[in-house]
This record gives C-alpha cells, structure tokens and sequence, in this order.
C-alpha cells in the first residue's frame, strides 16, 4: 500500500486549494483560500498566522533541541521522578532509533522521540502557511510597497523553517506549492545542496523585499533578518566571501550593540525590540495565549514557592516538582574567562532545600528569568539574532579568508562590552579557536551550541569527551549521590537527528 505524508502540518486553519472551473461552488460559511484571499488585510492575517508556530518552537523544542543537546546544558536528576522522558534522551545523546524501509527500499533513520516529532511539524506548518500565501499574493492587486514587505515575510519565514529543518535532519521534503490534499502531500527527501539553494532564494528574494528596521512594524523580520540568516546560511556552508559580504551589510546597518549585556534580553513587556534585536519572536505576557513560559521549564527543580520567588517576582510563586532540564553544565561555566560581565548575567545560583543532591545548589539560566506578574506566565521575547552574532559572523568570514587582523576588529567589539581585553590570537588556527569560544559565551542558551558543534565538524571529539566527564563523575552533572547516566548515554553521536517515526511511516522518502 503506498505510502503518504501526514497532512496535520499543514495548514492551522482549513485552507484548501481554489479551482479556476467557475462552476466550482466555495462554501462561503467555511474559510478557505477561494474567498480569504481577497484584501491586503487578508494577507497581513496570513502573514501573522505564518509567524505563530515559532512561539511554540521556541518556547518548547529549540533549547531541546539546539541547546540541551550539547555540553552548554544538561538536566537536573531527580530519582523520584521515575520514567526517563524524550527530552532526557535528548540530552544524553541517546535517542533511541529505528530504520524505516521506504518505496525504493532505502533504510531511513527514525525516532518516535516527541521533541523531534513536533519540531519538525512547526516548521512545516510555517512552510504551509507561507506556501498558501506566496501561491495567490501577486494575483490580488493592492499596494505595492506593502505587498512586497508581506511577501518579504512570508519569504522570509519558509527560508527559516527550511534552514531549521535541514540544520536538525540533513534532508526533508521541499515543498514550495500548497498541498490541497494527500495526492500531493508525499515528496522525496531533498538533499542538503537542494534545501541550501532554496533557503538562499528565498532569502535573498527577502532581503530585497522587506522593510528595513527602521520602517518596519516592531517584531517582524526585516531586511537586515534576512541577511542575517544569509550570512547564517554562508557560514554552515563555508562559503566565506558570500558569507562576509551578507555580515558586513548588516554590520554597515542602524543596529548597535546595547551598552549593557544584560539590556540586550528583553523584559516581560519592556525593551522588546531593541538596537541589538535583528530578530526576536514576540511574546506577551497575559491571558491572550501570547504569552512563554519558558523559565518555568528550565528551572532546576523540586523548588519550592519561596526559592522560586526571588527569580520571577511574581505575586503567587507555586512550587514546582518533576524534573527540568537545560541546566548550565559545569563546562560551561568554567568556559567564562575571569571578568566576563556576562556571566553573573547569564547564570544564577538557588538552593534547592528538597533536592537529593548532598550539594543542593544548583545553576539556572539567569538571563531569561525575568520578573513578571503571574505564575507560569512570561513575556519577554526570544532572541533569534542579535547584532552581537552578526559581528561574529563577519569575524568568522573574514578570518577563514585569511583576513585575521580584519577578524578581531569585530571579536573585539563584543569582547569590550562584556568587559574582557582585547583578543590575543594572532594566527588564523588561534582566531578560529577565538571565535568559537566566544560565540559559546556571548550567545549561551540561546540554541546556537548545537548547530555550532555541526557546522565546525566538532561534535564527535567535544561531545565524546563531554560524556565521558558525565560518566565519571555524574555528581558534577546534578545527579544524586548513587544516581548514573543511563547505559546508553552518549552512544548516538550523529550530526543529524532521525526523522520523526510517524511521518516516516506515511510518507514514501524516495
């Protein structure tokens, strides 16, 4: 029996496809993209629906997924808890994989781990929406200013789910058109090379289209995101001279470095948005359902109502029990030089009085642990890019062409504001070394780790030795005295996450 691609991806709202036969009868009491598709307001809807699903993302599956899996963060082992969950497997590189034989007979790896199943399902629910928009937007006449920049957006935002995409599993489907119903839903895996070039079209197609910051609306993407995510996309394919000249138009743009790294996070409903800010998902804070919750997933626990006071600030502290994760490792720590402003910054400390650690002090992610009103209930903003990454985008790209004088101009800007002197290395191998240590610190627990472990070919020899320092001495690690790793633990080391089990088993790969 064929085999054929889960649908639920595509679409939030039933959307289906319009056909040109007049006789066609649309239902006016359903929506659909017959009769939605009409007004620029219809489109402006459409645009805000496509950037829904990354709240989802980053509230829940990209610090699982880019963060926890690799030595930036671990979990907090809690014996009481019982069963170990997808997200410790995660985090102990220990997914648990199976092959699915496609069409043609292709072993495909699998996982039915949830963090990679929903993750994947976001992203294409993103590349959907943006898919119906594109499809019909320059068929409906009205402004042409304002077209281009929702256009731009919607550009924009399928590059970002397909550079997501191919960045966790290697390769994916490519679709580009709405799919109205199952006979069109299944495609083949495209390779790397196919997705790269399509992120880089609709990037640059982006770029062009899109308001810059200083005339776009506060919280979307701009022409400087999508050169940022160009220089991204430069830069994991080592293409430096592409890579520096997309850095260096952002770094010629109106952002700026905040004065203090602590400004350039936002708070619950202030500073959002900011001069470092190229791109953030917005959130806010309240009962519309905007709002994160984010610390209240990565906070050390069993912790109390009044240990966990002092950190949210909020009116009506909870305990909270049960097992968190994205805890900063002692490898992380101890990667911050001495008079590094950001540490104190990015990293706290609380004493956990119900913890089965003899050693009840735990670290916990200061940086995105701000005060707020209600319990569970947070609105400060994730932060995608800032104009800190860029200058290190341009320092990598310059460096790797030889251009290492060039290269600590901009490592040395984001040194300066965290207080640090200026970068020593002289070398191209030491300003190498230079960068990717800095990039550690300046963008900690902002998801950046993993992919950056991928992208320089270090995942094997930083993550081998990780696991072995976890695996002799997991006290260090938050584990109770007594308490191992799991046997399996770090014995998947590949660069690529398998595919979701579910869509495998609907979908002909090949």
């Amino acid at each position: 029996m064929k085999k054929r691609l889960l649908v639920t991806w595509l679409m939030g709202v039933a959307m289906t496809g319009c056909q040109s036969d007049f006789l066609t009868v649309i239902p006016e009491t359903n929506l659909s993209s017959g009769i939605f598709f009409k007004t620029e307001a219809d489109f402006a809807q459409a645009v805000n629906a496509t950037y829904v699903p990354l709240r989802a993302i980053f509230n829940e599956r990209a610090w699982i997924l880019g963060e926890l899996h690799s030595d930036n963060t671990y979990y907090a082992r809690n014996i009481l808890f019982g069963a170990v969950d997808g997200t410790e497997n995660v985090a102990d590189f220990a997914i648990p994989i199976g092959n699915s034989t496609t069409d043609k007979g292709v072993a495909v790896k699998v996982t039915a781990n949830d963090n990679v199943l929903q993750q994947y399902r976001y992203d294409y629910q993103i590349i959907a929406r943006a898919n119906q928009i594109l499809d019909v937007i320059d068929k409906v006449d009205f402004n042409a200013d304002s077209k281009n920049n929702l256009k731009g957006q919607a550009l924009f935002l399928r590059a970002f789910a397909y550079f997501e995409l191919v960045r966790y599993f290697g390769q994916v489907p490519l679709h580009l058109k709405p799919v109205t119903g199952r006979g069109d839903a299944a495609l083949p895996l495209s390779t790397k090379e196919e997705l790269y070039a399509q992120i880089e079209k609709d990037a640059t197609a982006a770029a062009g289209l899109l308001f810059s910051k200083a005339k776009q609306e506060a919280g979307r993407v701009t022409s400087g995101s999508a050169k940022t995510l160009l220089a991204d996309l430069y830069l994991t394919q080592k293409k430096w001279a592409q890579a520096e000249a997309a850095a260096k138009d952002v770094v010629n743009d109106t952002y700026s470095l905040m004065p203090d790294y602590n400004d350039a996070f936002t708070y619950t409903a202030s500073n959002k948005n900011n001069a470092e800010s190229i791109f953030e998902v917005q959130y806010m804070e309240g009962s519309a359902g905007y709002n994160g919750n984010y610390i209240y997933r990565v906070i050390p626990t069993p912790i109390t109502a009044a240990e966990l006071a002092p950190i949210t600030g909020t009116s009506n502290p909870q305990g909270l029990s049960g097992e968190n994760n994205n805890i900063p490792t002692p490898d992380v720590i101890a990667a911050y030089e001495k008079g590094d402003k950001r540490k104190d910054i990015s990293i706290g400390t609380v004493t956990l009085s119900q913890s089965l650690r003899d050693n009840k002090v735990y670290p916990y992610i200061k940086k995105f642990a701000r005060t707020h009103s209600l319990h569970n209930n947070t609105g400060q903003n994730w932060p995608v890019y800032r104009f800190s990454e860029a200058l290190l985008f341009l320092a990598e790209a310059l460096n790797e062409q030889g251009k290492t004088t060039d290269a600590a101009t901009y490592l040395n800007r984001v040194r300066t504001r965290a207080g640090l002197a200026a970068a020593t290395a002289a070398s191209q191998t030491d300003m190498r070394e230079a960068i990717f240590k800095e990039r550690r610190v300046e963008l900690a627990f902002e998801n950046k780790r993993w992919f950056d472990l991928v992208r320089t070919g270090r995942v094997k020899e930083i993550i081998t030795a990780y696991g072995a320092r976890v695996k002799a001495k997991p006290t260090d690690y938050y584990f109770p005295a007594g308490a191992v790793p799991p046997p399996n633990a770090f014995t998947n080391l590949d660069d690529y996450y398998p595919l979701p089990a579910v869509e495998s088993a609907l979908t002909p790969y090949f």
